[in-house]
């Protein structure tokens, strides 16, 4: 009863001192709108750097590997992959689907010039993915089904000084070490995706075979894309999936965490030959775009730490102030009976209100604000595109996230009247009752 009595009372304090309310509540609400924006922004950015670098780039999860021929030549390739995808799908019932993807490295030449760039080889058939995730301006995806066809990105286009349904030449040693080359025409020109537009450029995977030499049973990984709900698994399933590689027979190499072309030069200088698996994961994969991600998220929980700071800070001032303005009334309400506890209940309460009508403000606004700028569909400057892997801005609310930082910030808010609401709590009557 004595709690419910200092609620109701706490809630009207609030709204009768109106002007102190407005300014710190305003406060509150910036902090919180900030808070979500910032949040918005770096889930946002998050998962656009995710679906497009695991449709475009890799798997959640890959078993690549390297094949050589003599002790000094290694190719990026996976020879029979049709039985290591059976094991595949027995040891990971989580698995959505499988893609056979080629991996190369080689250099395309124009009349003009050449670009050394990463080539992927695809099959349209098993790519489900790849046609949200490129945005074709010129051509048509679907003619990249056709043997001997490439797509570029606008910049490498430019760069080649090509257009749709021209002819470049793909040139890459063979698994033997040898020079090989294969006209390719142009089928299909997309839109720039950050630093992928730079490095990377698409093939039909009969066409990658040709250049490498490569038998029909041969791709360069195999990537695995688990169901969303299986995502956090991930480490779990990758310890499963190395076990029944080893138990089948495969030869593996030890897990480095690096992205596989980082490794050709090293694995090329082992002396062995053969067939060598290499499993990594999409963090190993996108290492160099992850730290990016972390240094942001770093950066927003740096800002987000010195505006609570400023919270608190003029939540106690405030509340420094309203005592002494209040001193009569606190002896007043120790003179009727209210108890020391009782006092300090009820300036607590205060600030949990303000922050709690602050904070939903400041989140209702923010969501406002994020929906908007998801709607418009904002583009971002060329020096964003290289990490964001878009080229315009995506934002995502996290319901969960944003009603943590509600109660959070509601908490800090109280936390910062604690100290004045104990002083007020230790007035005796008869002094307070004497102050003017």
């Amino acid at each position: 009863m004595a709690v419910s009595f200092e609620a109701r009372m706490a809630f009207r304090n609030v709204f009768r001192q109106r002007r102190r309310s407005v300014i710190l509540g305003s406060a509150i609400a910036l902090v919180m709108a900030l808070f979500t924006l910032l949040d918005g922004l770096a889930t946002g950015v998050r998962e656009t750097m995710f679906d497009t670098a695991t449709t475009l780039l890799t798997g959640h999860l890959n078993v690549g590997g390297f094949y050589k021929a003599s002790a000094s030549q290694a190719v990026p390739a996976v020879t029979a992959f049709g039985d290591i995808e059976a094991v595949v799908k027995r040891a990971v019932p989580e698995t959505a689907y499988v893609v056979a993807r080629g991996r190369g490295w080689g250099k395309v030449v124009s009349d003009r010039t050449s670009l050394s760039l990463s080539v992927a080889g695809v099959d349209l058939a098993r790519e489900p993915g790849l046609a949200k995730a490129l945005r074709i301006t010129s051509g048509r995806l679907e003619d990249l089904s056709h043997g001997n066809t490439i797509l570029l990105f606008e910049r490498q286009a430019r760069k080649l000084d090509v257009r749709l349904g021209d002819v470049v030449t793909l040139v890459a040693p063979n698994v033997r070490g040898a020079m090989n080359a294969v006209d390719c025409r142009v089928a299909a020109i997309a839109a720039d995706i950050g630093l992928l537009s730079d490095w990377t450029t698409f093939v039909n995977n009969e066409t990658l075979r040709g250049v490498y030499q490569l038998r029909a049973n041969a791709t360069g990984a195999i990537q695995i894309y688990l169901r969303p709900e299986s995502l956090e698994e991930l480490p779990r399933i990758t310890i499963r999936l190395r076990e029944a590689l080893v138990a089948a027979g495969y030869r593996l190499l030890e897990p480095t965490h690096q992205p596989f072309w980082t490794r050709l030069d090293g694995v090329s200088r082992e002396d062995w030959v053969g067939q060598r698996l290499d499993l990594t994961t999409w963090q190993d994969e996108l290492a160099y775009i992850s730290g990016t991600l972390t240094t942001f998220r770093g950066f927003t929980t740096l800002v987000m730490s010195v505006l609570l700071i400023l919270v608190v800070t003029g939540m106690t001032n405030t509340m420094w102030i309203a005592i002494r303005e209040r001193t009569r009334e606190i002896g007043t309400l120790r003179a009727l009976g209210m108890e020391r506890m009782s006092v300090m209940r009820l300036f607590v309460l205060e600030s949990v209100i303000l922050g709690l009508l602050g904070a939903a403000a400041g989140a209702a606004l923010g969501s406002l604000v994020l929906a908007v700028l998801n709607v418009a569909r904002l583009g971002v400057p060329a020096s964003w595109q290289l990490f964001l892997l878009a080229d315009h801005l995506h934002l995502s609310l996290r319901p969960g996230a944003v009603l943590s930082a509600v109660a959070i910030l509601a908490a800090v808010v109280a936390l910062g009247a604690v100290l004045p609401a104990s002083r007020a709590a230790r007035l005796r009557p008869v002094i307070a009752l004497s102050r003017r």
